[in-house]
């Protein structure tokens, strides 16, 4: 059972209710988000497109954009070399759409996850020189590939590097950072220390975003013009899990409302095949349903027929395209599911349970799935989780943590193991060979310094709040801390000592558990549990009896309590509203 503690952070908060008119429970969820002092809960609040800062604020982007203009007026060929997910996609959809509308001569290349591994590599480069190619503008990636941007200068060609990933460095001993910026003819990366751009944590797409917008400004073009891909920057920050803090917020906000009436073909026929209704696509969406189809492109297939979607022509062309990626995305959905099966039983049926760190090897998972399947496992577990499969030169495998576990440093300590590793703290990436495996699972649970208490789980409660202060009005109000995402996750409310007064379960797979619940102070109203029904039930059963669970599915209970941590919304049933709520864990 996860540790449940409720977030303390301090604040005026009637003052704060009082200034900006919301609710004093709003005001907490504010402050737990990190947003402090009245101009960022302005921003927070009633933050436009306006807030957003000036894209020539970037370091380069004068140059980058000087570059493409003359690139463009002489028809030179550019070539856009960009990524296999969600923000590679999109940054290539921007930069190529937005160069072929300026008049350039442009086309773009895509690396083949498997084959060709993440970026821009020296096969790529090569063709492009083969291909006569005057320019490559990379996107979503570069920053990290000095040894190939070297070999397309040699080769003769200009480069316009557009990034936001970290750039390298390498640490002195007395501590100082040495920078390693690729030598490039510009460079557009806010993470380069020397960028006076204001906010860092832009994802490629909107760098790339900010290039067309100022390119556009340089050609002439309406301001209007560019806000075109405000949608598309929107859809790669969510997909890329950027923390929905600050200009991002922002760039989300606005993007969602601009997707919501979305010209693209594609992105409507991908939402009319997931059943989702155009004006009702939120984060979430883009986040577990929309965005995976693209992905699912990278993963299992080519990333080229994603960007097809994108660039379709005509609706037909696009229903075709989208129903392409749903049965990749199907296809997908299923291999993790064997996969996530297949780890759990390895974990329950031998000595891995016992491991504070799991590595669990799958030889037969197809390697682009292991990092969704450790985070699948990691949730279940609460402890650091490697996924290993197979693959032509050794194993391949991904990692995903827990907050208190940094991998990247703690891989650091045995990498003589490694043929390739990277990362940060919470995922990890590496290769290395089969006979390594178990001395790595070895290493890791001999050097782990995780306590029981660190790998127990917890939930962090915004607001212990009874459900007899919810409101129509105040589950209204919570709808502008949207969108929900990283940095700033969907509030987390909980009450104790709740009566179940009535059980019912539904759904093909007896997933949904609807109850009738009544609060200490005499509320009652509807609660749905969506997750392990069964397990939920026995809870019960093991804690109040057979019988008492039993009156309860038959409408007549009261005597079973619980606490649960759960979300307020508004129930449309019929034409009538009522106020219920969501359960996400109880206890």
């Amino acid at each position: 059972m996860e540790k449940w503690v409720v977030s303390a952070k301090k604040a005026d908060f009637k003052k704060i209710a009082n200034q900006f008119n919301i609710d004093q429970v709003t005001a907490r969820i504010i402050r737990n988000r990190e947003v402090v002092g009245e101009a960022a809960i302005e921003e927070y609040l009633h933050g436009t497109l306006q807030s957003l800062h000036a894209p020539k604020q970037m370091k380069d982007m004068n140059r980058a954009v000087s570059i493409l203009k003359e690139k463009i007026e002489k028809m030179k060929k550019i070539r856009i070399i960009g990524d296999y997910d969600i923000d590679g996609i999109q940054s290539v959809y921007i930069l190529y759409s937005a160069l072929r509308a300026c008049g350039a001569e442009a086309d773009y290349a895509i690396p083949d996850r498997i084959a060709d591994g993440y970026g821009i590599n020296e096969r790529l480069v090569r063709q492009a020189a083969l291909d006569e190619i005057d320019t490559i503008v990379t996107c979503d990636n570069g920053i990290a590939a000095a040894k190939e941007l070297s070999l397309a200068k040699e080769l003769g060609m200009t480069v316009v590097l557009t990034d936001h990933h970290e750039v390298p460095y390498e640490e002195t001993r007395d501590g100082e950072k040495i920078f390693h910026v690729p030598a490039a003819d510009a460079v557009v990366n806010p993470k380069q220390p020397d960028c006076p751009y204001p906010f860092k944590e832009l994802c490629g797409a909107a760098v790339a975003f900010k290039l067309v917008q100022a390119l556009y400004e340089e050609m002439g073009f309406l301001p209007e013009k560019a806000m075109g891909y405000l949608e598309n920057a929107a859809f790669a920050t969510v997909g890329d899990v950027m923390s929905l803090v600050g200009e991002n917020r922002i760039l989300v906000k606005e993007g969602l409302k601009a997707l919501n009436q979305t010209k693209n073909y594609g992105i409507r026929a991908l939402a009319a095949r997931n059943q989702i209704e155009l004006g009702k696509i939120k984060a979430y969406h883009i986040g577990f349903v929309l965005g995976p189809c693209l992905n699912a492109s990278g993963r299992l297939d080519t990333a080229k027929r994603a960007l097809e979607l994108l660039l379709a022509k005509d609706e037909y062309k696009a229903a075709e395209y989208a129903q392409d990626l749903y049965d990749l995305n199907a296809s997908r959905k299923e291999m993790t599911e064997r996969g996530v099966q297949q780890a759990a039983e390895l974990v329950e049926q031998t000595s891995l349970k016992e491991d504070k760190v799991l590595v669990v090897y799958l030889p037969d998972c197809h390697e682009s799935l292991a990092g969704i399947i450790a985070g699948r496992i990691r949730e279940r577990y609460h402890r650091p989780v490697f996924i290993l499969t197979k693959s032509e030169d050794g194993v391949k495998g991904s990692g995903r943590s827990v907050e208190c576990y940094s991998m990247y440093e703690e891989m650091s300590k045995c990498k003589e193991l490694f043929t390739k590793f990277g990362g940060h703290p919470m995922a990890a990436g590496l290769s290395l060979p089969e006979e390594h495996v178990n001395i790595f699972r070895q290493k890791l649970n001999e050097n782990t310094a995780l306590t029981e208490e660190d790998i127990r789980g917890k939930i962090v409660i915004d607001v212990p709040m009874p459900l007899d202060y919810i409101s129509k009005a105040l589950v209204e109000e919570l709808s502008i801390l949207e969108p929900f995402g990283k940095s700033n996750e969907k509030p987390v409310f909980a009450d104790k000592n709740i009566h179940i007064l009535s059980i019912g379960i539904f759904g093909k797979n007896r997933s949904v558990c609807r109850m009738q619940v009544q609060s200490q102070a005499g509320t009652v109203m509807s609660a749905v549990y969506f997750g392990q029904v069964e397990e939920f039930l026995d809870f019960l059963g093991r804690k109040y009896g057979s019988d008492a669970l039993a009156q309860a599915m038959s409408g007549k209970g009261g005597g079973m309590l619980a606490s649960f941590i759960y979300y307020p919304e508004i129930n449309v049933y019929n034409g009538r509203e009522s106020l219920q709520i969501i359960v996400k864990n109880y206890c």
